[in-house]
């Protein structure tokens, strides 16, 4: 029987789950934290992924230790600890800063479908990856990536295309994310054996 299902997400333990929605045949690895966020259908992120305030794809692939939506801290006031925002925790009398918060959580991490996030990658707040995008290991992203576009590095910048222009676009059109469970075991063994070009020959895109 497949482990994966439609109906429920597959939740490894010591997981950390606030405020967040799943997608059929999700996977969240052993002691990941998902906050404020979302993954659509067949994305996972395996084991110590650490993902805040971001809309995920579908078939994205969060590596180990990986961070999604990293939080900031305030760099214009007199002090950049968390005692300013958490105040709550030190006295008794002193609120959250609720504005904090609520500005931490509008900034969100867009991650495209059919992604690759490689271990210990850093995605930084307001960013987008677009479909098809890679980022290696250890990469920081401060800035959006352009759809089937590899980067690298501290920040990071582009490396290569992962596909042709054109044959990104053609993927881009395609869509072949959006297809029915059904479909996708149909064409399993076209996705195993095609190049990309060949792939969309065979499927009109």
């Amino acid at each position: 029987m497949a482990r994966l299902s439609a109906n429920s997400p597959f939740i490894h333990p010591e997981c950390d789950i606030i405020d967040s929605r799943f997608g059929a045949y999700v996977e969240i690895g052993k002691g990941s934290r998902v906050a404020h966020s979302s993954l659509d259908d067949y994305s996972y992120c395996d084991r110590y992924a650490d993902i805040s305030n971001a809309r995920i794809g579908k078939f994205s692939n969060i590596a180990a230790f990986s961070r999604i939506g990293a939080t900031d801290h305030p760099l214009h006031t007199a002090a950049c600890h968390h005692f300013l925002y958490r105040s709550d925790d030190y006295w008794d009398d002193a609120p959250r800063d609720e504005a904090f918060f609520a500005h931490r959580k509008s900034r969100i991490a867009t991650i495209g479908h059919d992604t690759w996030i490689g271990a210990s990658a850093m995605i930084k707040p307001d960013v987008t990856l677009g479909h098809g995008a890679v980022v290696a290991a250890g990469a920081v992203v401060t800035k959006d990536v352009d759809p089937y576009t590899i980067v690298a590095g501290t920040p990071a910048k582009p490396l290569r295309l992962r596909q042709p222009r054109e044959i990104a676009d053609r993927l881009v059109a395609l869509a072949w994310w959006d297809w029915p469970h059904g479909v996708l075991r149909a064409a399993l063994a076209d996705f195993r054996s095609l190049k990309a070009e060949a792939f969309l020959e065979r499927y009109g895109g």
